[in-house]
């Protein structure tokens, strides 16, 4: 048997949904892996693209046979990939999102590692890049890459060597997980990874971190998208809350909320207690002085007096969107458990 046919058979799912600017990127870094490509079994799962998406990875699938299209209706990411789980052939599966593009080895280190250390699902480090050229956009991508602005997440900041860790950017599945642990949360319309791991922890198996195997993210880099998807985010940080019994989130996830809402409720306790309205002042004071401080550190080290000015936007718009988003979800999660505790009458009847 050659080494080739030795290898395991990999599936990759790569869920996707109008992606028609980075989806070629993604599946050039995937097929021309220096893992064999007929040991790859690449699942694209497209949550009916209007972009010309398809018409891209159709190309791809003539001309790599290992690449296969799949619709997924709900267009939704866990949707996409139980759809994949359910078609996959590999002895792993490896999710790999198509906003990024992946390093030469990055399959062949994830399953070497898998193989060497027992590990149930290993990944790696996510590089930011901006997808715009402008300063502003490189701030985003400094943000997203620094403790301040992503709450000290290992795979985003890197660790020195490998670690067990309780989640993982995407992720190299053994198949058998999927057995063991069930299917990704299809309630979670974001989150759904986290939540997984953590289910996966719950069941005694294991994930670790490798700092070599690498990827990098194509950031958003216009003001009013970063808003919106960090609001989204902070939502989704904790709406999971209603629909899983393991605790979806970390402690980081939870930050930029207790932020806001101790802003907030300092400065409503203020307007009945006049001797406390510094307490809102003090609270946002130690946040702009730890914002300068950060930005000054940033803009030193990238020798560029630009990002001092830019980068305490940047923070803002990711802490204040995230924790406005968070405490919203919370109002809403809790209005919902009265309504469904004391006025079963308000209580939405099932649909269909």
């Amino acid at each position: 048997m050659s080494e080739c046919q030795s290898l395991p058979l990999v599936t990759v799912l790569v869920p996707c949904r109008n992606e028609v600017r980075f989806i070629e990127s993604c599946l050039n870094s995937i097929v021309h892996n220096d893992y064999p490509e007929s040991r790859l079994h690449v699942l694209v799962i497209d949550g009916n693209s209007e972009d010309g998406t398809i018409e891209i990875v159709e190309r791809f699938r003539k001309e790599h046979g290992c690449v296969t299209l799949i619709e997924n209706p709900r267009q939704i990411t866990p949707t996409a990939l139980n759809l994949g789980v359910k078609a996959a052939r590999g002895e792993f599966v490896v999710w790999m999102s198509a906003h990024n593009r992946y390093d030469r080895g990055y399959i062949r280190s994830c399953v070497e590692w898998a193989l060497r250390s027992g590990a149930d699902n290993v990944g790696g480090i996510i590089a930011a890049e901006p997808r715009e050229p402008t300063l502003f956009g490189r701030a985003i991508a400094i943000a997203l890459a620094h403790p301040f602005g992503n709450g000290g997440s290992k795979f985003r900041t890197s660790v020195a060597q490998p670690e067990w860790v309780d989640t993982v950017f995407g992720g190299c599945y053994r198949r058998d997980v999927f057995t063991r642990v069930g299917l990704f949360n299809e309630n979670l319309v974001r989150g759904q990874d986290f939540e997984f791991n953590m289910r996966l922890h719950r069941a005694g198996l294991r994930t670790l971190l490798v700092p070599t195997i690498r990827s990098t993210y194509y950031a958003r880099s216009k003001p009013l998208e970063f808003l919106r998807h960090n609001w989204a985010n902070g939502v989704w940080a904790v709406l999971p809350f209603r629909y899983t019994d393991v605790v979806p989130v970390s402690f980081r996830h939870l930050v930029p909320m207790l932020f806001v809402g101790s802003v907030i409720a300092s400065a409503l306790v203020g307007l009945l207690f006049p001797v406390l309205r510094i307490v809102p002042l003090l609270i946002l004071g130690s946040y702009m002085l730890c914002t300068m401080l950060t930005s000054a550190s940033i803009a030193i080290r990238a020798r560029d007096l630009r990002l001092l000015f830019v980068m305490p936007t940047v923070f803002w718009s990711l802490h204040i969107a995230y924790g406005l988003g968070s405490l919203w979800a919370a109002v809403r999660s809790a209005r919902a458990l009265f309504l469904h505790a004391f006025m079963p009458s308000a209580r939405k009847a099932p649909a269909g």
